[in-house]
């Protein structure tokens, strides 16, 4: 076992159906995350990069092989254990923000600790902190509505820090941000895992983006590919 490696997966094998046939996705895939790793995943639609995010995250789950994250073996948690889990470890970024438009920007990025059972004086503790991390104190008690698309991705970030998570999945966190925004956002994202050792899985179709991780995995097929194999694709 890599002592280094935050995520482990061996062997995982993931198809979906379709009407009358079985779309093959992952026939066996193999790869090690690092603990306190920026990894960036590119690839062409249908390559398997929202899956392996979803499988990283414990939304879903392998046909077989085995998931680990650090020693334990998530693929066999029930899906009360595989729920606790995602509370206390993974963090969310989505391309598309995902904020509860009726509730303030404070209450969205707290909705992670309302599982947790933390008192209400730590959960705002909590919230004040994160906030202030990603720059947006002063957005407490607005509205998504009244917040630009930079200001809704870093609540998105600061909701995705709160419960200090070790791992953050993000899904084309710059899709939907013109280029300036999207250098602001990537900045907070490189402060989180350079400063606070955040481990970092970074979906994206944009190579700017992709340029700012420590590493960047080409996925082509279910499988990863070299630069040169992706270059001739």
């Amino acid at each position: 076992m890599n002592d280094q490696a935050l995520f482990r997966l061996r062997g995982v094998r993931k198809a979906y159906r379709r009407e009358h046939e079985a779309v093959q996705i992952f026939d066996g895939l193999d790869m090690d995350i690092a603990r306190g790793s920026f990894l960036a995943v590119m690839g062409p639609s249908g390559s398997g990069k929202t899956t392996l995010l979803n499988l990283l995250a414990g939304v879903d789950r392998p046909d077989s092989g085995e998931l680990w994250f650090g020693e334990q073996r998530i693929d066999r948690c029930s899906e009360a254990q595989l729920s606790a889990w995602r509370a206390r470890h993974v963090g969310f970024v989505f391309q598309h923000y995902n904020l509860l438009p009726m509730l303030s920007v404070a209450r969205n990025v707290e909705l992670p600790l309302l599982l947790t059972g933390l008192p209400a004086a730590e959960r705002q503790r909590r919230v004040d902190l994160a906030l202030q991390l990603v720059g947006i104190a002063h957005c407490q008690r607005r509205l998504p509505a009244q917040l630009s698309g930079g200001q809704q991705q870093r609540v998105g970030i600061a909701r995705a820090i709160v419960a200090d998570s070790e791992l953050i999945v993000c899904d084309e966190p710059t899709g939907n941000l013109d280029r300036q925004t999207s250098v602001e956002v990537l900045d907070t994202l490189q402060l989180l895992n350079e400063e606070f050792g955040k481990t970092i899985v970074m979906v994206t179709h944009d190579p700017r983006a992709a340029e700012r991780a420590g590493e960047c995995r080409t996925l082509d097929k279910g499988r990863f590919v070299s630069a040169a194999e992706a270059a001739h694709a």
